[in-house]
């Protein structure tokens, strides 16, 4: 049993991205889906899918390098965790390595970036940062 799914998510595309892997595979859940899509509308990742293998679902998801095989995303780091929640007002959101990141929130309005959260005016819990 995982006590922090979202943990496990990013730590699974880091380590597969450390591997030189093309995909990674992780049980899904409509959290880690929605991050997934974030993920993708930013170009960090090259698409996700999500199946159901027997009883549960399996999210399969591609992963994004450059012409000369570097990875798309640099860094992943989990902000908000099960032992200590972060919380962060529409005038709080964290912009990450001066804008040339992401934050990822999960907001009343969805899974969104700190930049469209602050452009809709909502805050929320601040899930990870991706750069």
């Amino acid at each position: 049993m995982v006590t922090d799914p979202i943990a496990d998510m990013l730590a699974r595309i880091r380590n597969a991205l450390v591997a030189r892997h093309d995909f990674t595979e992780m049980p899904a859940s409509n959290l880690k889906v929605a991050v997934a899509e974030v993920l993708k509308k930013e170009g960090y990742v090259g698409g996700y899918e999500v199946r159901a293998d027997g009883p549960r679902k399996m999210m399969k998801i591609n992963l994004a390098y450059t012409k000369e095989r570097e990875p798309t995303i640099m860094g992943l780091q989990r902000i908000s965790k099960p032992g200590l929640r972060v919380y962060a007002a529409q005038r709080e959101i964290p912009r990450v390595y001066g804008g040339l990141g992401v934050a990822i929130l999960s907001t009343p309005e969805g899974v969104m970036t700190g930049k469209e959260a602050r452009r809709r005016g909502v805050g929320g819990e601040v899930l990870c940062y991706v750069w």
